[in-house]
């Protein structure tokens, strides 16, 4: 009885698996994103992303991270990525750092909202977690737009439960220090500090 029991057990747990595909018992984290998560001008194993990775190995956490971020990208370009992207990766949490190029090229705040919306029940349908990272402009687009853009990113989560990092920069933008010299990309001393900027909002989805 017990030999048929051991054999059977065994059986079910090759079952799962082949039905089961490698690793996603313990979840993945996908990170759609710009430049910003992309490394811009640095290693990108030096990027935020790459340290988020090498945090959740030395704290313990089962999950990988896959970094899905394109230099340029708008939240038009990472909404049309999204659904294959979710499909290939069946991610347990997706955070969307989009939203920056719609702003540097004055795209409507409008348009950006309902795209990252779009992003966020998505990636809610398809069973994930979702954090966004919130986006600021300088100054010099003036008050009304610069205004208009921030409030897109606590709209977005409030509406549709998705935690939110309210800028993603903060302690970062503006410090010649920590900005390349283009004034837009952060250095790579600054890669910690986006991490540290993340993390209080993404390790409780973990």
């Amino acid at each position: 009885m017990r030999a048929w029991w051991v054999s059977g057990a065994a059986a079910l747990l090759l079952l799962a698996q082949v039905l089961w595909p490698q690793g996603a018992m313990a979840g993945s984290v996908l990170v759609v994103g710009d430049s910003i998560s992309a490394a811009f001008g640095m290693d990108t194993r030096q990027g935020w992303v790459a340290l988020l990775e090498e945090r959740l190995a030395e704290g313990g956490f089962p999950q990988s991270v896959i970094n899905a971020s394109i230099s340029g990208d708008t939240s038009a370009g990472g909404l049309a990525r999204l659904p294959t992207l979710l499909a290939q990766h069946q991610p347990e949490l997706v955070i969307i750092e989009l939203g920056g190029n719609d702003g540097l090229r004055g795209q409507a705040p409008a348009q950006l909202q309902q795209n990252l919306a779009g992003m966020v029940q998505l990636s809610q349908k398809a069973g994930a977690k979702v954090l966004i990272l919130g986006m600021r402009l300088p100054p010099n687009y003036g008050q009304r737009y610069t205004t208009a853009f921030a409030e897109v990113f606590p709209k977005v989560a409030e509406e549709y439960g998705a935690a939110l990092v309210p800028f993603m920069l903060e302690g970062v933008a503006g410090v010649p220090s920590m900005m390349q010299p283009d004034g837009i990309h952060p250095t790579t001393a600054a890669q910690p500090r986006l991490l540290d900027n993340v993390w209080p909002a993404l390790k409780p989805l973990l």
